[in-house]
């Protein structure tokens, strides 16, 4: 596999494994953890980069952008779990597409003119790919859930509905119940 196919390989990878952490985040982080988790990707990018400080040429070059590239994708997710909501893990998905963007375009640099055009021209399209998957992904969410609001708004009119037939007390016993069972 050459270099261009395996780094495409890779980020398609770190995008599925980013969006498997999001898929598994079932709450919310405090504001605290999500401080804290700013915190963490800075001072790991600070640390990366010092790394980089002795490489020279292509090699700083891509040491750095992958420092940069780590430090986007954990500040991502982050405000991804403190939000918690499908906007915030569709931006964290677009967030991990760009830094994956960022870092092809750098290990395209070093090739012949015509390798390095295909190269970078792959690494856009996987960008759009991931990008457009995400976007999917969030309209499907906001499908469903819309769908969900839907059905349960048909339930409650149908519950009302069943109440209708009945008068007094029985009534407004079934009144207060289909409002208890659907939240109104």
């Amino acid at each position: 596999m050459n270099r261009t196919k395996l780094w495409v390989a890779l980020a398609g990878s770190t995008a599925m494994l980013a969006f498997g952490q999001l898929a598994s985040a079932t709450t919310t982080q405090t504001r605290a953890d999500y401080t804290a988790a700013i915190d963490r990707a800075s001072s790991e990018y600070k640390n990366a980069h010092a790394k980089c400080e002795p490489l020279a040429g292509h090699d700083k070059d891509m040491c750095v952008v992958e420092a940069q590239a780590t430090e986007k994708k954990a500040k991502a997710l982050a405000e991804a779990n403190y939000k918690g909501t499908t906007e915030a893990m569709t931006d964290n998905k677009i967030a991990n597409a760009d830094a994956d963007l960022m870092v092809a375009k750098v290990a395209c640099e070093p090739k012949a003119a015509q390798e390095r055009d295909v190269c970078v021209k792959e690494a856009q399209a996987t960008h759009v790919k991931l990008v457009a998957d995400a976007k999917a992904h969030k309209t499907a969410v906001d499908a469903q859930t819309d769908a969900r609001s839907d059905t349960r708004d048909a339930q409650y009119k149908v519950a009302l509905a069943k109440c209708d037939a009945l008068a007094g007390t029985e009534k407004d016993t079934c009144v207060t119940s289909a409002n208890s069972s659907f939240g109104k």
